[in-house]
């Protein structure tokens, strides 16, 4: 998985980078509590049970980004959770192999390695993970880091609005919304992350080529 004329790769996660990531997690996000963050023991357990929904961006050898997920159950209607809730650090991925959406735990990317599209790729290889196995789409709990200096003066919710609307500009929402996302809501106390009060978008990538098993299929007419 090679970006032509590009010194990146994009290779399925292996336990053994499972240190180096989570050194990685550390790093990009250094005002989240570190308990609410991917440890190594629990990518040891990621890279186990569902390797195909995640991906190490290697330098060489060096891993520099990362972008996890798991296959979860999820009602649309009832979006209100926390990461804890949905994905607790209990010995175990979350991964459930029955679950119909893939949903983003995590896209981690050095400093030193942005703005080289590394992003839009992870985001390209979920959407191929949800085409691979037929998953009615990708959620997740987005961050807002620029929320951080506008919640002295609005809500999470009209931060998020203003973002979708395009009256104000945030690194990450506004790169999820051009891969077409949609962001329907805010998650309250979804991370420990004092820099935004612990709000957190909810996004939502609904798959297009997702076939319901639970509807007959039509047969073309002979």
């Amino acid at each position: 998985m090679e970006e032509p004329g590009d010194t990146l790769r994009y290779v399925r996660l292996e336990a053994r980078w499972a240190d180096e990531l989570a050194a990685i997690e550390l790093a990009c996000f250094p005002t989240v509590d570190p308990a609410d963050l991917y440890d190594a023991a629990t990518l040891r357990e990621l890279a186990e049970d569902f390797p195909d929904g995640s991906f190490v961006v290697l330098d060489g050898s060096t891993p520099v980004a990362m972008g996890c997920g798991v296959r979860v159950k999820f009602d649309l209607d009832d979006h209100q959770h926390t990461y804890e809730e949905l994905l607790p650090h209990d010995g175990g991925s979350g991964d459930d192999p029955d679950g119909e959406w893939y949903y983003g735990t995590d896209i981690a990317v050095l400093p030193s390695h942005r703005r080289r599209g590394i992003g839009a790729r992870l985001y390209a290889l979920r959407k191929q993970v949800c085409a691979e196995l037929n998953l009615r789409g990708i959620i997740a709990g987005g961050v807002i880091p620029g929320y951080a200096d506008h919640k002295h003066e609005m809500s999470a919710a009209d931060y998020v609005a203003k973002v979708v609307a395009g009256e104000l500009y945030d690194r990450t929402l506004s790169f999820q919304l051009e891969s077409g996302f949609e962001a329907p809501g805010v998650l309250e106390n979804y991370l420990r992350d004092p820099a935004v009060d612990n709000w957190a978008s909810f996004i939502v990538w609904h798959n297009p080529d997702h076939i319901d098993p639970a509807r007959p299929s039509v047969k073309d007419p002979p």
